[in-house]
């Protein structure tokens, strides 16, 4: 499954987090990506077979509040270090063609993302899991990824799984030593649910039930959950 990509053509590779408690979150991501953008290519990281490939063998991490924490780090290797990728997390539903988020690549940029003033309150979210608060919170939910940029030639499945290394090494994207290769997008394709408002921030096209979404009982009537809901519908009809 999980063969570099040397694939030369002009399809939209998109990797989905991928957590065993989240499941129906994923589907509902994968066909909401697929039912707008026919040629995208999804990728779900789904960490029992990554270590049985061989990817990733890092110990379990008392602080990764998701299966998915270090192994979106992977993705530039997946791609063999080639071409522009997305990782985005499986609790996101896409309302547009993803080739919108694509046709914004800037190459002279290694990563590009929602660059959030984002500072949630401590405590649970979701299914118990602990919120935790640190610097670029929530920017590395979403990015666009230029594979084949000379400084991510750093960020390889050897980094990832070095012990040494700890979330907040990667999530602050500290493997880039110039902050100028951090690209910023507009809020409104890493949509936080509750923090971001329409008109004023934009509409949005990336929608994150961040603190939590309608698969989860204490979030069936959270902000744009008839979205989410429709898309279910629809993905259960075909």
């Amino acid at each position: 499954l999980y063969k570099k990509d040397t694939s030369m053509n002009n399809d939209f590779r998109v990797y989905i987090g991928y957590d065993t408690r989240e499941d129906m979150a994923y589907q509902v991501c994968k066909f909401s990506i697929e039912q707008h953008s026919p040629n995208a290519k999804v990728y779900p990281l789904k960490q029992s077979t990554l270590r049985d490939q061989g990817w990733y063998h890092r110990g379990n991490d008392k602080l990764a509040s998701t299966e998915f924490t270090f192994t979106r780090f992977l993705v530039p290797e997946l791609a063999n270090f080639d071409g522009w990728a997305v990782f985005m997390d499986c609790d996101m539903l896409l309302t547009t063609d993803i080739a919108e988020l694509f046709a914004q690549a800037d190459d002279t940029k290694a990563v590009m993302c929602v660059q959030h003033d984002y500072e949630p309150k401590e405590g649970i979210k979701m299914d118990g899991q602990v919120q935790t608060v640190y610097p670029r919170k929530n920017w590395s939910s979403m990015m666009l990824i230029n594979c084949g940029h000379p400084a991510n030639k750093r960020l390889t499945m050897d980094l990832v799984n070095e012990p040494e290394i700890n979330g907040a090494y990667l999530h602050r994207f500290s493997w880039l030593n110039d902050d100028s290769l951090i690209g910023n997008l507009s809020p409104e394709w890493n949509w936080l649910v509750g923090h971001y408002s329409e008109p004023q921030d934009g509409t949005p096209k990336l929608i994150h039930y961040t603190e939590g979404g309608p698969w989860f009982e204490n979030y069936r009537h959270c902000q744009y959950n008839q979205l989410w809901k429709k898309c279910l519908y629809q993905m259960m009809e075909v």
